[in-house]
């Protein structure tokens, strides 16, 4: 068809156009995507699977505190993962980390009934 044949149409037949050719599309779209999945499963089977968008985090096992903040006793650190402030102040100030330890026996006990354990 010439564009001369579109502009001579009337409006109810270019209607009818459109929607066939939306129709053609989206059965042509929806075969394309369908191969398009078979071919991703069949390299999934082939190199062992896509591999994860995301990576889960390993657990890692709840452990005692071991370190007390002499002036709120409440705040305490496991001495794993990054130093809290309370503990970067202590430790410019001169402390040790000696210095604020929890009693080994007497933490795990504690950690222990709050555990529930």
């Amino acid at each position: 068809m010439t564009r001369i044949s579109f502009e001579a149409m009337s409006l109810d037949d270019l209607w009818n156009l459109h929607e066939r050719v939306v129709s053609i599309l989206e059965k042509r779209l929806d075969h394309e995507r369908q191969k398009r999945e078979h071919q991703l499963k069949e390299l999934g089977r082939k190199f062992g699977g896509a591999p994860s968008a995301t990576r889960e985090r390993r657990p890692y096992p709840k452990v005692p505190q071991k370190f007390c903040n002499p002036a709120h006793p409440s705040q305490t650190w496991s001495g794993r993962g990054k130093q809290p402030r309370w503990v970067k102040t202590l430790m410019a100030s001169g402390a040790s980390l000696e210095d604020v330890r929890i009693d080994t026996a007497k933490s795990i006990q504690d950690w222990l009934e709050r555990a529930g354990r």
